[in-house]
This record gives C-alpha cells, sequence and structure tokens, in this order.
C-alpha cells in the first residue's frame, strides 16, 4: 500500500502521509514516497501551492521504531540512519527550495522528523490538540532532518536548548505564541481551513513567493549587502515576467490581481 497519497483540486495539490495506524511513522519506503511526491510538485507548472498533513489522528510521529527496532536486531542501524536520514535531508531540500508556498497542517503530533517536515513547510497551521515534541532524546538519537537549524533560528539558541535538552511537549496555543505555527483552529476544521490557505496562496504571485523563500532562507547566512544584490536580482526579474506587470495594473484598475 502506497504510504503517501496526493489528491491535485485545482493549482492545489494535498500531499498527505498515509500510515495512521502508525501515526505516519516515517520509514525509508515512505520517505522515498514523500521525496518523489515533493520533486513532482515542485516541477508542475500546473501546481502553485502544496499542501502537506497526515491522515488521521497525527501529522507525523518521526521515524518508525518498529523498523528501527528490525535493522537493530540485524545489526543494520547504522545502514537504516544513513539512508533515512538521506532521504529525509533531500525531502526537507524539496520543500525548502520549491519556488512555491508549502502548507503544512497539523493533526496531532508533529514529532521529531514530522517536526522537521513542519518547520521546513512555509506556513504551519496546528490543531487546538497538536503537540509539537522534538523526540529525538527520548531514543538517545541525534536531530536530523534540519531541526537543529530550524529551532535556533525561530527560536534562539536558548529555547532551542530549552525545547531539545528537555524534549519538551510544545501544545498548539504555545507554539503559536513562539512562532513555532501561524495558526491554530479548531480540530475539526483544520484540513479545511489548511485547504483554504493554501488556494489563497496558490492564487497569490508564485515567483515572488518563491524568491520569498529563497531571500528568507539566505537571511540567515548571508550578509546585508548580499542580501540586498539578491533583493534587486529577484526585482528585476520580476519585472520581467507576468506578475508584477498584472498586480501593477490591477492595483490601478482598483480591482483583484489575477496571477497566473
Amino acid at each position: 500500500m502506497p504510504a503517501v497519497r496526493t489528491a491535485r483540486d485545482g493549482a492545489v495539490l494535498t500531499i498527505a502521509l498515509d500510515r495512521p495506524e502508525r501515526l505516519n511513522a516515517l520509514d525509508v519506503p515512505s520517505m522515498r514516497e514523500l521525496r518523489v511526491a515533493l520533486q513532482k510538485a515542485g516541477v508542475d507548472p500546473a501546481i502553485r501551492a502544496v499542501l502537506l498533513t497526515g491522515e488521521g489522528a497525527s501529522f507525523c510521529a518521526g521515524g518508525d521504531v518498529a523498523a528501527m527496532d528490525e535493522h537493530r536486531t540485524r545489526g543494520e542501524l547504522p545502514a537504516l540512519f544513513h539512508e533515512l536520514t538521506g532521504e529525509q535531508e533531500l525531502s526537507i531540500r524539496e520543500i525548502v527550495g520549491m519556488r512555491k508556498p508549502v502548507v503544512a497542517a497539523l493533526p496531532g503530533v508533529a514529532a521529531g522528523g514530522g517536526l522537521s517536515l513542519a518547520l521546513a513547510s512555509d506556513w504551519r497551521i496546528a490543531a487546538d490538540s497538536a503537540v509539537l515534541v522534538p523526540a529525538f532524546p527520548a531514543l538517545g538519537a541525534v536531530p536530523d532532518g534540519g531541526l537543529t537549524y530550524f529551532l535556533p533560528h525561530f527560536l534562539g539558541i536558548g529555547l532551542a536548548q530549552e525545547l531539545l535538552f528537555q524534549n519538551a511537549r510544545v501544545p498548539a496555543a504555545r507554539a503559536r505564541e513562539l512562532g513555532l505555527v501561524h495558526e491554530v483552529v479548531p480540530d475539526a476544521g483544520l484540513r479545511a481551513r489548511a485547504e483554504e490557505r493554501a488556494r489563497e496562496l496558490a492564487d497569490g504571485p508564485t515567483f515572488a513567493y518563491g524568491w520569498m523563500k529563497h531571500l528568507l532562507i539566505g537571511a540567515f547566512h548571508e550578509s546585508l549587502d548580499t542580501q540586498m544584490m539578491l533583493e534587486r536580482r529577484g526585482a528585476v526579474e520580476a519585472a520581467r515576467g507576468t506578475e508584477l506587470p498584472e498586480g501593477i495594473r490591477a492595483f490601478r484598475e482598483k480591482r483583484r490581481p489575477g496571477f497566473r
């Protein structure tokens, strides 16, 4: 059975982790399916936004511990982690590098590698009951999927240390206060609101959104001069495209822009 399910509605592609009996835990085959789905979404010009979520009661519980234990008994645990974290890295790179917005809808728990997937996304919506958990310390595992990149940049070193060294469970309301999620909604309305937000972003200036993603990541390591140079490059490329001219026309004509 496929571990990842995709469904397209207009310009929005929903990618759902579909192992609800395992709380959508990640093993190598499911990570590979996710990576392929993200790659296809990234290069399909008809898709203007991606909604990433999990089926059932949780977004993603992190690595599949049962699969880890099977490899441990065969003496293959290092090989498993090499392959699993490699696929995880590729998926994170696809989300971050995709020149279109990715919305993460978070039911239940987002733990370990699942938390990394959520934080890599551009807009995060959590259900009231959602909980964010690093999870790695409970197994004696080293965080992966860019978690040690995202947490300090979102929170600062001190709070990142607090979450990681205490393996803190962060409920949705607290995650909103910290900026780890952008919205918190009732459990029953999570998917509808996430789909609505994805459609809003799909109707927006995808080219500009892609540049925003690129520039925000660059802001973590580039100098001010380099950032301004990249902003200028993006501005000129936008002026050569179709979205900026349409935005200017719509503003002058006092109407909603039709970005396509």
